[in-house]
């Protein structure tokens, strides 16, 4: 079983668009979607949700009112103010830490599940797809992107498919490495920008670091050419393989639109590159 990530230093680079289009071409392959945060392949695939999953992240502090005797310690060693002036714990507030359990001389404090968000799993009309969705301003997205992934392998598993394609977060944080660590090859989605270029540095240092086979999707290159060749000389120089070009184009907004992959909606210019790409990544891998 094979698998790709695809991921970019920040949000908005084209991720997903390639990520649909690989769902598009890609034959015998189940899909995760691995931007828990801010999950939006949903909106292309329009998936057919078969199973839901509760995902509990961080716990919360939960505090027996009979018992409490009011002595305010919690509140005291709290960092994170999440104990209100009536001894109350602020929900929104609470990290799960348990120092407010560990020093209630009366045990009125206990750390309970956090209901963080759900897991899904779906049919698509290109297959199977596992896919989340975390709470606003929940923790632990890290943990739900290495239940989506699990899920997938699942699935891959059992309906006997060769490839997992992960259309994974933006940055480098917890996240991106739940979401790459193990894969086959990451192909990162990047622009011709200043901040594009510090974003591809960045990147690429986390897929060296966990020693991943990278290659790079240069979106809207002919917005600025001498950024282009900037950053893909960088590049070269760390052993990352140009993948593809893709032109600025609003074939993308079109077809997000109609609810479609790019290369569903259109055999223009933008569409073939994509093609393009997609077999170089297969046969990297």
């Amino acid at each position: 079983m094979k698998q790709i990530a695809i991921i970019s230093g920040k949000g908005g680079t084209g991720k997903t668009t390639v990520a649909a289009a690989f769902a598009s071409l890609a034959k015998n392959a189940v899909l995760a979607d691995c931007d828990v945060d801010a999950s939006d392949l949903h909106l292309i695939l329009n998936p057919d949700v078969k199973e839901t999953m509760d995902f509990h992240g961080l716990k919360l502090a939960k505090k027996d009112a009979d018992k409490c005797i009011d002595c305010g310690k919690c509140q005291e060693h709290c960092r994170f103010q999440a104990i209100a002036d009536n001894y109350d714990i602020i929900e929104t507030n609470c990290e799960g830490c348990g120092v407010c359990e560990l020093v209630c001389p009366v045990d009125a404090i206990e750390l309970v599940q956090r209901h963080s968000g759900h897991a899904y799993i779906s049919e698509t009309r290109f297959g199977s797809m596992a896919h989340a969705a975390l709470k606003t301003a929940e923790e632990a997205s890290g943990m739900l992107v290495a239940l989506v992934r699990n899920n997938a392998r699942l699935l891959a598993k059992k309906h006997e498919k060769e490839l997992i394609v992960i259309d994974g977060p933006p940055g480098i944080g917890c996240p991106v490495i739940a979401a790459i660590a193990g894969v086959d090859i990451v192909l990162i989605v990047s622009e011709p920008t200043v901040s594009g270029l510090h974003d591809a540095e960045r990147v690429i240092g986390v897929c060296k670091h966990f020693q991943i086979p990278a290659m790079l999707c240069m979106n809207k290159y002919d917005l600025n050419i001498k950024m282009t060749e900037k950053l893909e000389e960088f590049c070269e120089s760390n052993d990352v393989k140009l993948a593809g070009r893709l032109p600025y184009d609003n074939v993308t907004t079109e077809a997000m639109i109609a609810g479609q992959s790019v290369t569903e909606y259109s055999d223009g210019d933008f569409s073939r590159e994509l093609k393009s790409i997609w077999k170089r990544i297969s046969d990297a891998i």
